[in-house]
């Protein structure tokens, strides 16, 4: 009898194997992607698309051209969520908070008001253009905090499609790339100084990667203040992010109370991150690695969500998203004489 009872373990072992070889596939497919983007992100006119955007792009190529087969599928899950958030957990190794501080109030105005003027405003663009609340929402937050990593974040909060974050982070990438084009272009030929370039390059451009491009022409004091002011509105993701639970699942809070409440539990993780950093306990040769890391898993997420998008969803859509993101982007331009009155006056 004992006997008996201990048969049926054996074959619950080549399942369990199956599973695990799934995953291992999928997650290697969007490693493969990652490290492609990563070489093509070093030739000289990638370095400013940088290789998340490269791997987002390529995952979409791939599905749409080679396809992928559905054992790969469980795997391309995996890092289009896990790993994305580990991701967005380790970038906050790439804050000092001290740094922040000490750059004085001038850059926490600045901050607040890019954010506010923009979520506001892309919202109420995306009710002009009829486009969906949810992907308006996520070009807003791309646009005003931090481009795909925001989108990353808020994109669960709101319970979105995933066809929707792959818009969203596109047009922004596509958009970002321009702006900081345009901002080098014009560098020689803007009455600013050095200094005020790099305000403007960290209050405007999307991505990390396009602020430290773009503010490259002004020397290491235009660098240096574009990556603080940048920084700041890194910063600023947590509240933000909260607050958008908040305001997107108010009905649900109304009726189920708190425990409803979407909370984005790996932002906490991301903050944890950055105070760890400030404290300043960990070598600095391994918060370099660890910030490494942090690339590849974004990196690979991105390609994940790539993977996962059709053609058929972006003309689904048509150029609403982009006549918004390219609209709200035009209007975070506009607010630059403003922007430079705060840090004159400060």
């Amino acid at each position: 009898m004992e006997a008996r009872k201990l048969q049926p373990a054996p074959q619950e072992r080549p399942a369990q194997k199956s599973k695990f070889q799934r995953v291992i596939k999928g997650v290697a497919l969007t490693l493969l992607i990652a490290i492609t983007a990563g070489f093509i992100a070093k030739l000289p006119f990638f370095q400013i698309m940088g290789i998340m955007i490269l791997s987002i792009l390529i995952g979409m190529v791939w599905k749409n051209t080679i396809q992928v087969k559905p054992d790969y599928q469980e795997g391309i899950q995996f890092s289009s969520k896990v790993l994305l958030r580990a991701g967005i957990i380790l970038l906050g190794f790439r804050l000092n908070l001290l740094d922040i501080v000490a750059a004085g109030y001038a850059v926490l105005a600045t901050d607040v008001l890019v954010i506010t003027f923009t979520m506001l405003f892309i919202l109420l663009l995306g009710k002009v253009f009829k486009l969906d609340k949810h992907l308006s929402m996520l070009i807003a937050a791309g646009t005003a905090i931090c481009g795909a990593a925001a989108i990353i974040a808020v994109a669960p909060i709101i319970k979105n499609k995933q066809e929707h974050t792959a818009i969203a982070v596109s047009c922004i990438a596509i958009l970002g790339t321009v702006g900081a084009l345009l901002y080098i272009f014009l560098f020689p030929y803007l009455p600013i100084s050095k200094y005020e370039y790099g305000v403007l390059t960290g209050a405007t451009l999307h991505e990390l990667a396009h602020v430290v491009a773009a503010a490259v022409p002004g020397g290491a004091e235009s660098s240096q203040a574009a990556v603080i002011v940048k920084l700041g509105r890194v910063l600023l993701l947590i509240p933000v992010a909260l607050l958008i639970s908040f305001i997107m699942n108010r009905k649900e809070l109304a009726e189920k109370g708190l425990k409803s409440l979407p909370i984005p539990w790996f932002i906490f993780g991301f903050l944890f991150a950055s105070f760890i950093n400030t404290l300043q306990i960990v070598p600095e040769s391994i918060v370099t690695y660890l910030l490494l890391l942090s690339v590849y898993l974004l990196a690979m997420g991105m390609a994940g969500l790539g993977l996962n998008v059709n053609y058929k969803d972006f003309a689904k859509e048509g150029l609403k998203p982009v006549g918004v993101a390219v609209v709200g982007f035009a209007g975070l331009l506009a607010l630059s004489p403003l922007i430079l009155f705060i840090f004159r006056m400060i």
